[in-house]
C-alpha cells in the first residue's frame, strides 16, 4: 500500500487541508471554465432544463486536463449540460492526480469539499476518476464513502454511464489502462481555453524511473496515429486556436512503440506545414499564424532530427522542456535515469548550437534517497553552469509502491526543503538576469486574457502556459486570442512587462 495514505479512520487521514507550498502541480477547477466561447450557448443550459447538469473539477497536469476535456466532450455529446457552480450540478466529477503525496492530498480535499453538495446542493452522484483510484484501488472505496463511483485511468470512456447511474456492480472500476484505446481525431472535446490547446500525442510510459508511478497508473507507451494528431491539430487551428502544445508522459519518445516511421521530428514537420484557416478575426499584420511547442521531453530521446526540425520552422517554438531530474551521476543512476551529467551538458550545448536563441526549461528533484550534500552541490553548480531559462524543483515524495522507497539513507524533510529553497534562490537570480536581456526588444506575444482595464496577460514563445512566467502588457485595447508585437519595458524575476509597438 502506498505510504500510509489509507487507514481505517478516513477522518484522520483523508480530511487534510490543501498544502499551500506552491510546489505541487497546477490545479484547474473546471465548469464553464472548460468551454471555449463558441461552446457556451450549446452547453451552459438553464437549470430548469431536463438535461443532467454536470460539474467537473480537474486536478493535476496538462495530460489530466485533456482527459477532463474529453470526458466533458462525451458528456455533452450525450446531452448533458455543464454548469460552473457545483451547487447546481446533478452529478459532480473529480478527475484526480496522485503523482506525489501533495497531489493526492489535494485530490482528497477537493473530493471532500465537493461531497458537501450531496447534502446542500442538487448533487445526486459524486464520481472520482483518474490517478487517485488507479493508484489506491479498492481500498479507496471504504476510505471515502461519500463517493458513488470510482473510475480508474482505463475507464474514462465509461463516464457517461457513470454519470447516468447505468454502471452497476462494484463502486470501483479499474480496467487495465493498456486496454483503453488512444483517442482518435474525431473524439468529442470541450476545450478549456480559446487560444491554446494541449494535444496529447501518446499515452503511458515505458520507462522505469524508480521515483515514478506513472507506468503503473497509465500503462506502457501508446503513441497515437500521426494522421489523427495532424487532423486534430488542423481542426483546432480552424477553430481559432493559436498555440498547439504537444504533451505525453515521454513526448520525445513519440513513435518508438510503433512499427512505422512515426517519430517526433516527422510529426513536428507535418504540424509546422499546416495552414491556419478561419483566423481572420485577428489583425492582418499579426506576427504569427500559430505556434507549436512540445513539453515533457526526455534527455535520452531528443534526437538531432528533432532539434534541427525546430530550428528549421519559425512557427515551432525554440523551446525545449527537458526534465533532467538531477545532475549527480550517482543520484541519476539510483533514479533509473540512464545518462550522466556530461551527457546532459553535451545535449544542452548541442541544442544551443543548432538553435540560436533556444530556451531550455528543466525540472529537478532534491532530497532523493541517498542524496548527499556533495550531490546537491553538484546539482547546484550544474544549474549555475547551464543557466536554464526556466527551472522547477520538487522535493522527493516517498511512497511504499515506489522502487525508490527501498533505497537506503532517506533525506530528512527539513534538509530537502532547505535544498529546494537554496536552488530556487539561485535560479531566481539566473532568471532575473536572463529576463533583463529582453528589455528594449520587440517580441511577438499571444494575448490570453484581460486582467483589468489597461492590463493584459500574454505569453512569448519562450513562456509555456501554466509553468513559466507571463508577459503583462499595458495597452488601451488588445484583441485576446491573437498575436501582437510588443516592446519589453521592464523585467521582473519571472515575468516581463511591455507595451504595444
Amino acid at each position: 500500500m502506498p505510504g500510509s495514505l489509507f487507514t481505517p479512520d478516513p477522518v484522520l487521514v483523508f480530511r487534510k487541508t490543501v498544502r499551500a507550498s506552491g510546489r505541487q502541480q497546477p490545479v484547474i477547477i473546471a465548469g464553464i471554465a472548460f468551454l471555449s466561447p463558441g461552446d457556451l450557448r450549446h452547453t451552459c443550459m438553464p437549470k430548469q432544463s431536463t438535461s443532467t447538469h454536470v460539474y467537473l473539477a480537474s486536478l493535476g497536469c496538462a495530460r489530466n486536463q485533456i482527459d477532463s476535456e474529453l470526458m466533458l466532450g462525451l458528456l455533452r455529446k450525450s446531452g448533458a449540460a455543464v454548469v460552473d457552480d457545483p451547487a447546481h450540478a446533478d452529478a459532480i466529477v473529480v478527475n484526480t492526480c496522485s503523482f506525489i503525496e501533495a497531489a493526492a492530498d489535494e485530490s482528497i480535499e477537493t473530493i471532500l469539499q465537493l461531497a458537501r453538495y450531496k447534502q446542500t446542493g442538487a448533487c445526486r452522484r459524486l464520481i472520482v476518476t483518474g490517478c487517485l483510484p488507479q493508484r489506491y484501488r479498492e481500498e479507496i472505496v471504504d476510505a471515502i464513502p461519500e463517493v458513488d463511483l470510482f473510475l480508474g485511468t482505463g475507464a474514462f470512456d465509461r463516464i457517461v454511464e457513470a454519470v447516468s447511474g447505468a454502471l452497476g456492480g462494484s463502486r470501483c472500476m479499474l480496467p487495465d489502462p493498456d486496454t483503453l484505446p488512444v483517442a482518435g481525431a474525431q473524439a468529442p472535446r470541450v476545450r478549456s481555453a480559446a487560444a491554446m490547446a494541449y494535444v496529447k500525442i501518446a499515452e503511458g510510459c515505458s520507462r522505469h524511473c524508480t521515483y515514478c508511478i506513472i507506468p503503473s497508473l497509465r500503462g506502457s507507451q501508446k503513441s497515437r496515429l500521426p494522421a489523427d494528431i495532424v487532423t486534430e491539430a488542423q481542426q483546432l487551428l480552424k477553430a481559432g486556436v493559436k498555440e498547439l502544445v504537444l504533451v505525453s508522459q515521454d513526448t520525445t519518445a513519440y513513435g518508438q512503440d510503433r512499427n512505422d516511421a512515426a517519430d517526433l521530428a516527422r510529426l513536428l514537420e507535418s504540424l509546422a506545414l499546416l495552414t491556419a484557416e478561419g483566423q481572420d478575426r485577428c489583425p492582418p499584420n499579426a506576427p504569427h499564424p500559430f505556434w507549436v511547442r512540445f513539453l515533457y521531453g526526455h534527455p535520452e530521446s531528443i534526437s538531432d532530427s528533432v532539434i534541427q526540425t525546430v530550428a528549421k520552422h519559425t512557427n515551432l517554438c525554440k523551446y525545449f522542456d527537458i526534465p533532467i531530474q538531477h545532475a549527480a551521476d550517482g543520484v541519476l543512476k539510483k533514479m533509473g535515469r540512464r545518462y550522466k551529467r556530461d551527457d546532459l551538458r553535451r545535449l544542452i550545448d548541442r541544442i544551443r548550437a543548432l538553435v540560436p536563441g533556444a530556451v531550455v526549461r528543466t525540472t529537478v528533484i532534491v532530497g532523493f534517497p541517498g542524496e548527499t550534500e556533495k550531490d546537491f552541490q553538484t546539482l547546484l553548480r550544474f544549474a549555475e553552469e547551464m543557466r536554464f531559462d526556466h527551472l522547477g524543483c520538487f522535493t522527493y515524495s516517498d511512497a511504499e509502491d515506489l522502487a525508490s522507497h527501498r533505497l537506503s539513507d532517506p533525506v530528512p524533510t527539513a534538509v530537502a526543503d532547505e535544498r529546494l529553497d537554496v536552488l530556487m534562490y539561485r535560479q531566481a537570480g539566473i532568471s532575473a538576469g536572463i529576463n533583463r536581456r529582453y528589455v528594449g526588444e520587440s517580441l511577438p506575444v499571444l494575448v490570453e486574457k484581460q486582467l483589468n482595464g489597461g492590463l493584459y496577460e500574454c505569453r512569448t514563445a519562450f513562456q509555456a502556459p501554466e509553468v513559466d512566467g507571463v508577459t503583462r502588457v499595458r495597452a488601451e485595447s488588445l484583441q485576446t486570442g491573437c498575436f501582437h508585437r510588443v516592446r519589453i519595458t521592464e523585467a521582473q524575476t519571472y515575468d516581463l512587462i511591455g507595451v504595444p509597438e
